[in-house]
This record gives C-alpha cells, sequence and structure tokens, in this order.
C-alpha cells in the first residue's frame, strides 16, 4: 500500500508531496492515521539544513507533532488499540520518518491518548512545546505554588505553553515579549514585561524587590540567556534553557550562586533513551487540558500536505499568530 507524504528530498529545497510505501508497525509500534501535523520553527530549520543537531537521513518525511487515529498496532503494544485518538511528539528528526504523511509508524512510548477536550488540531500544536515546557519547568526546575516564574517569549509557541503550566503548579507567571505580544500575554493571566521597554534591572526590581525571580524560562537564546543569568533569584533561583548553544558567561549565575539547566528534548526520539517519558508527560498535559487549565494558541489559517510550504514559510517569517497546524485528513 502507498500513501501521501511530503518528502524532502535536498536540504534547503522545498518539500515535494509524493506517493511512497505505507509503513506497518513492527514490534512495539502503532500505525497511526495522521489527522493533523503541527509546524514548529524547528521543521523549517531542519528543511533548511540549518539544524545540525537535529539530524535527518536523507530523503526523509518532517514533521515533530501529530495528532491522529491508531489504525493497527505491533506486537507487544500495550495500552493502544484501533480506533484510540493519540498524539505525540513522534519524529521527523533521525531515522523517525515525520508527521507530513497520511500514516506513520510511531513507537508506542512516544505516544498517549488525545485530550479530550481538544480538536486533533489543538492537540497537534501541543507535543514539541509541552514536553519541552515539562522537562523545564516540572523535571528541571521542580516549580511548584508560590514561586515567582519568568518566561522569555511568552507569546511564542513553547513560552505560550510554559506559562500556563507554570500557573497550573500555582506559580506566579511572568512573560517578555515585544509589544504586539503583551495583549497574548495579558489573556492568559501572567504579567507581561515588554523587553523593548524595560532594562533588565528595571523589571527584577518592580516585580521581585531586586531579589529575582525563582524560575526563569529561556525560549529564546543568546543575549536573552545571558539576561537570564542576572535576572534569577539569590541562592534559590534556577535558569532552564532549550536554546542554551551559545557560548556565555556563568560568572552572573555563579554570583547569585544559582543554578542552570540544559532541555535537548529530540535526545530520546535520537537516541532511543527516555522515550518512556515523552509519554508520561503527554498524559500528563493531556488531564491538564482536560481540566481545562492548558490550551494552545492556533494561527487560524488552513494547510494541507500540497501547501506545507507555504505553512513553513509563514513559521519561518515569524508571522504567524499561533500555532501554525497542517491538516493531512479529515
Amino acid at each position: 500500500m502507498v500513501m501521501r507524504a511530503a518528502v524532502l528530498r535536498e536540504f534547503d529545497v522545498p518539500l515535494t508531496v509524493e506517493e511512497i510505501d505505507q509503513p506497518t508497525p513492527e514490534r512495539g509500534q502503532v500505525l497511526v492515521r495522521i489527522v493533523a501535523s503541527g509546524v514548529n520553527p524547528l521543521d523549517t530549520k531542519i528543511q533548511a539544513g540549518k539544524a545540525a543537531h537535529a539530524r535527518v537521513h536523507l530523503p526523509a518525511v518532517l514533521g515533530l507533532d501529530l495528532a491522529g487515529v491508531v489504525a493497527a498496532v505491533g506486537a507487544e503494544v500495550t495500552g493502544f488499540e484501533p480506533g484510540d485518538e493519540v498524539y505525540g511528539l513522534c519524529g521527523g528528526v533521525g531515522d523517525l520518518q515525520g508527521s507530513l504523511a497520511e500514516y506513520a509508524a510511531v513507537d508506542a512510548r512516544l505516544l498517549a491518548r488525545k485530550p479530550k477536550a481538544l480538536s486533533m488540531r489543538e492537540a497537534a500544536a501541543l507535543p514539541l512545546a509541552a514536553v519541552t515546557s515539562w522537562e523545564g519547568l516540572v523535571d528541571r526546575a521542580g516549580v511548584r505554588a508560590g514561586q515567582k516564574v519568568l518566561v522569555h517569549g511568552g507569546a511564542g509557541g513553547v513560552g505560550y505553553v510554559g506559562v500556563q503550566l507554570a500557573q497550573a503548579h500555582g506559580a506566579e507567571a511572568y512573560a517578555t515579549g515585544g509589544p504586539a505580544s503583551m495583549r497574548v500575554i495579558e489573556s492568559l493571566g501572567a504579567v507581561p514585561i515588554d523587553y523593548t521597554a524595560s532594562k533588565v534591572e528595571e523589571y527584577v526590581e518592580r516585580y521581585t524587590g531586586g531579589e529575582g525571580f525563582d524560575i526563569i524560562v529561556d525560549n529564546v537564546g543568546g543575549a536573552t540567556l545571558d539576561a537570564s543569568f542576572a535576572a534569577v533569584r539569590t541562592y534559590h533561583g534556577h535558569v532552564v534553557s532549550a536554546l542554551g548553544w551559545g557560548s556565555h558567561s556563568l560568572a552572573p549565575l555563579s554570583f547569585r550562586g544559582a543554578t542552570y539547566s540544559g532541555v535537548f528534548t529530540l535526545l530520546p526520539m535520537l537516541t532511543g533513551r527516555g522515550r518512556e517519558h515523552h509519554g508520561d508527560i503527554l498524559r500528563e498535559i493531556a488531564a491538564l487540558a482536560d481540566a481545562g487549565a492548558l490550551r494552545p494558541r492556533l494561527d487560524p489559517r488552513a494547510f494541507t500536505l500540497d501547501t506545507v510550504m507555504d505553512a513553513h514559510r509563514l513559521v519561518a517569517d515569524g508571522t504567524a499568530e499561533g500555532k501554525v497546524v497542517v491538516d493531512i485528513a479529515g
């Protein structure tokens, strides 16, 4: 049997929609009929050949996030059966087929039942952002009630989820962004901080009395990570970043007696180690979504496999008004 998929044959060349062999689930895998595929900035960087850390073997089907319906299960799979609605951070890196296809054979450990309160499109917008935020805030920083959490890039895909995750754990959320992001951040009930109008020391003084934030989540990297080291709480503060890839001075962090953690969300997919934890996280996220405590923000525009490069361009341009999702099946 064959299926339609958007295939990357050369880096920095548009994806082409082709008919390729439909996969068969092997031991431990679930065959998912994909309904929707979330598009992340990382997807566009992989396509452009600018993401060495997210290596793929060409030709490749890209797409990190999916939501869909279980079509079949392989040997030794428990917990899923045909007809189940699922979502997950499934592939699009290494030798794992991505979600820009009608079907994917996915390691069952990477999947969870789709939140009942969310549509397929909404569920497809969550996995990468939710897993990244959970690993940073919960696994690394141990977010808890009463803390002041600063999320850099609070209106972005990861930041938007991170703000809600901090609030769901009882923390007080603050988030930075440009002038155009202030209304979005306010809509979450977080305190918006316009980084173009306030210096680091100014907002640290205003909101923490100069003590610093208990947890700072960096979703921007570069100078923003440096600013985080100067804005974290003395002794007990923790900075976590998914983009800590540059060269940074640890002096401001060290002089505060604070700590730092890095998050590399793709590691379980690339190495095969720790995949169960991704499934565990997504089950926790589904429970929060079903309780009304977490929801993604979607760009209203519609895309299909045939217009996938339009979706990629929208994300790469940075002009999307929320998470971009490609509709794969009705």
